[in-house]
């Protein structure tokens, strides 16, 4: 799931931090629910600092900015559809139809989920950048072999100056 070491560190920190607490909101009436609230709210900042602190090495994001509609389309569709699921339960009497109700509120989810947002996503997705265009500064491509000479040459390398 992470990219590098750290950032599976402060993943891991942050799951953790959340099971934690939400134990802590389980029994929040207890003095250990509280405790463990508080321990698991203070794991959070803590992965959260760690986030923010490794935030400047991850680099250029590839990802353009998609369409901000089609975006909000999609969190609509997937939040219309876990309102049918539990309007369902007040609407419809029967198991059998509360069982069908709710089905077509998660295949309505489903469909904002893995059909609306993938497309408004992969419209500006940085594969379908044109060919030619190189991504990073100082990289060139040609035919089957990417160059950077005018970052690195022979002498550079090898550290002699001219």
């Amino acid at each position: 799931m992470a990219a590098s070491k750290s950032q599976g560190s402060y993943f891991g920190l942050f799951l953790v931090g959340g099971i934690v607490a939400c134990g802590g909101i389980a029994y929040a009436a207890t003095g250990a629910g509280k405790l463990l609230l508080l321990v698991g709210a203070v794991i959070l900042v803590a992965s959260m600092v760690g986030f923010f602190k490794i935030k400047p090495l991850e680099g250029e994001t590839p990802v353009l900015s998609s369409p901000e509609a089609m975006k909000w389309v999609g969190a609509g569709v997937a939040t219309l559809g876990w309102l049918v699921t539990l309007g369902g339960l007040r609407v419809v009497q029967g198991n059998g139809g509360r069982i069908v109700v709710a089905l077509i509120g998660i295949g309505l989810s489903l469909f904002g989920i893995l059909g609306v947002l993938p497309a408004a996503f992969n419209k500006t997705a940085f594969w379908k950048k044109p060919s030619g265009a190189a991504t990073r500064a100082g990289v060139t491509s040609r035919s089957g072999r990417a160059t950077v000479e005018q970052e690195m040459t022979a002498s550079t390398a090898m550290g002699v100056t001219k």
